[in-house]
């Protein structure tokens, strides 16, 4: 049974809300504590640590490829560690199938390294897949004072469910996501997780369209270039949870932005106010 058999559709409206870094304050102590150093470890990188974690963060936090899919990143950075470090066994493998595989997940590199024929190939997939074990356990011992939502992101949430249905759309692990908004109360305001066992964001959305909103009454809140691409490609409205300025966004989100979704003047100016923003916040 597909996650989209669960879910019923109660209003005309739509808001579709990422989870890490827009929601969540997850983002920063994720790449920090996890993602990078489980590369390092991963890949026995430790001479190189500092440089190499530091475009770590740099390509995944601080850019526009912020939000970027993890196997995506990986093969960014292990593409710039063989280049300018050392060698990476396999790492065209991994690259070529980073840009082209449709399933860019645990499963996803499962199945190319059982699939791959070439033993430096199999070897970094496997490599690949360890590396996101690790990160997701490296996530679940993370304390929970360091998973927390962003001040004004429950409201926000709240306030949008009041006249529309709620969507969590992310790319990140479900248990972690379900985990950490049940902790913090926020699912109650959630009519359904799409996390990254789903698919892209964008197909994510495209699946909600199904149900019959109007793509002028659906409404994307992200932090990301991946949530405003997923929000362009289908049509629909995106507002940025700004770096660094996050309580700010869910409070204007709050006074402004649900207000004139929900009358429909949404688009136009305001709509490319928030864009001008989210692109000037990121160096875009």
């Amino acid at each position: 049974m597909s996650v989209f058999d669960t879910f019923t559709k109660k209003h005309d409206y739509l808001v579709c809300v990422d989870s890490d870094g827009c929601a969540m304050d997850t983002m920063d102590c994720k790449h920090f504590h996890c993602f990078g150093p489980c590369m390092v470890t991963e890949w026995g990188l430790e001479e190189w640590r500092e440089p190499v974690l530091f475009r770590w963060n740099e390509v995944n936090l601080y850019q526009m490829t912020r939000g970027i899919n993890r196997f995506k990143a990986l093969a960014i950075c292990l593409k710039e560690i063989n280049e300018d470090y050392t060698p990476i066994e396999g790492i065209e493998a991994l690259v070529h199938w980073a840009e082209t595989a449709p399933a860019l997940s645990n499963d996803g590199v499962s199945k190319a390294a059982e699939e791959a024929t070439d033993p430096a190939a199999k070897k970094v997939f496997e490599k690949a897949l360890s590396w996101s074990k690790a990160v997701n356990a490296g996530i679940e011992a993370l304390p929970e004072d360091l998973k927390v939502p962003y001040d004004g992101a429950k409201e926000g949430l709240a306030a949008a469910h009041i006249f529309a249905d709620v969507a969590v759309v992310s790319s990140a692990n479900r248990d972690a996501v379900e985990e950490e908004w049940t902790t913090h109360g926020l699912l109650p305001h959630v009519d359904i997780v799409l996390a990254q066992d789903v698919g892209s964001k964008a197909h994510c959305i495209a699946e909600m369209l199904k149900y019959g909103y109007a793509p002028d009454k659906v409404l994307m809140v992200g932090d990301a270039p991946g949530d405003s691409d997923a929000a362009d490609k289908n049509g629909v409205f995106y507002y940025p949870i700004l770096v660094n300025k996050e309580p700010e966004s869910w409070q204007e989100l709050m006074e402004t932005g649900l207000a004139k979704l929900k009358d429909g003047t949404y688009g136009g100016d305001y709509q490319d106010t928030k864009k001008k923003e989210f692109l000037a916040n990121l160096g875009g």
